[in-house]
């Protein structure tokens, strides 16, 4: 059973890495079509060491993705895949339009979005709706999402399948020590504590602001404390830069993209995720990759944080929008030992659902069940 991926604007993300590296373990053959503007990227590079296949596909701009589509179409008619599995909003709607007009009739598509454009870019809406009815079946990776696509965009209940993703939970624990200590070294990590950290872009609806207005505060009782802010740089990043212009430079590091994601999470005493609102994350890897690497953390109930993640057990929860409470929230985590080793552990122990095993499997069941029926109805009179 062939499978091909399209993908939109990924460079970096060890989670399709961990599919290329497993489904092919189940009997799936995987191919990937990167459609972006960089033809050589770290997911490129990793797939050819692995002997995948994989095709880029230039994205350009929005006047240039007719282009995008003939050449997803020109691409697929050579690997004549049983399944497409689109990825990504461009992705999704260059790669499902391009499958459908070929004639491949599984075409699945992983929703990683909520009520993103609903709440921020609602004439966006209709081309989600384009997507889904271009869709087979559609993979919900929350009940959140599923909640969205069924409730708000009226997708049929039958066509929508629940996989949340998996991780290679060890990974996140068991980081190396000398890419740490290295990673300490290029940020000039020394003297201080506690480091807090995020990992979010600038985007309102991350609620960045309201950390930095708490760490600002934190910084009155804990003056050796840095905020390490990592993926900085979004939308948003006029209003986030007027919030740090007012705590001194040497207290926050501003961090782009960071490819080791697993020694980033060990930089760090505290991790801080709050999203504005209960329905804007789809899912919210960041919730298990800090949970999975032992950080002490504060989150608002964003995605599947609503199913994960319990107050005082395995995290601190805060309201939304509301920098106080990350400040308090902050204090009580730095002066109380017992409470943060008492989170480490049942934060671990709490997201051992999320395996990688579990999610390959359930892809690998997807997969061969859409191929049953299709054999089924080949052997029909």
């Amino acid at each position: 059973m062939k499978v091909v991926y399209i993908l939109s604007q990924v460079s970096k993300a060890v989670a399709f890495e961990w599919i290329a590296r497993d489904l092919p373990k189940k009997g799936v053959d995987v191919s990937f079509i990167l459609i972006g503007n960089q033809a050589v990227t770290p997911l490129s590079k990793y797939l050819d060491e692995l002997g995948i296949e994989s095709r880029f596909v230039k994205l350009g701009s929005k006047l240039n993705w007719f282009f995008s589509f003939l050449n997803t179409m020109k691409e697929l008619r050579k690997m004549r895949p049983e399944i497409v599995h689109a990825h990504l909003f461009e992705g999704s709607l260059i790669g499902l339009a391009a499958a459908k007009f070929l004639g491949i009739q599984n075409r699945i598509y992983t929703r990683h979005h909520a009520t993103f454009h609903h709440d921020f870019f609602p004439k966006a809406v209709k081309y989600d709706k384009m997507i889904n009815a271009m869709a087979t079946r559609i993979v919900a990776i929350s009940p959140n999402v599923q909640k969205v696509l069924i409730s708000k965009e009226g997708v049929d209940p039958k066509k929508v399948q629940l996989i949340p993703h998996g991780f290679e939970l060890s990974k996140f624990q068991n980081a190396d020590e000398e890419a740490v200590s290295a990673m300490r070294t290029k940020y000039n990590l020394k003297d201080e504590y506690p480091a807090i950290g995020c990992i979010a872009r600038y985007i309102e609806l991350k609620g960045v602001i309201y950390i930095i207005q708490a760490f600002k505060r934190f910084l009155d009782e804990q003056p050796n404390a840095v905020l390490m802010l990592f993926n900085a740089g979004g939308p948003f990043e006029k209003e986030v830069r007027k919030v740090l212009q007012t705590i001194d430079p040497k207290s926050y590091r501003e961090i782009g993209f960071e490819e080791d994601l697993f020694s980033v999470y060990q930089l760090l005493d505290i991790y801080v995720h709050v999203p504005i609102d209960e329905h804007i994350e789809a899912f919210g890897q960041t919730y298990v990759e800090a949970l999975a690497s032992k950080v002490p953390s504060i989150f608002t109930l964003s995605g599947i944080a609503k199913e994960l993640i319990k107050d005082g057990k395995n995290a601190l929860v805060v309201p939304y929008k509301d920098s106080e409470a990350i400040y308090q929230s902050m204090v009580r985590l730095t002066n109380d030992k017992e409470l943060r080793e008492d989170l480490k552990e049942q934060g671990i122990q709490s997201v051992q659902p999320y395996s990688l095993d579990r999610f390959i499997n359930s892809l690998s069941e997807l997969y061969h069940s859409v191929d049953q029926i299709k054999l089924i109805e080949e052997e029909k009179p």
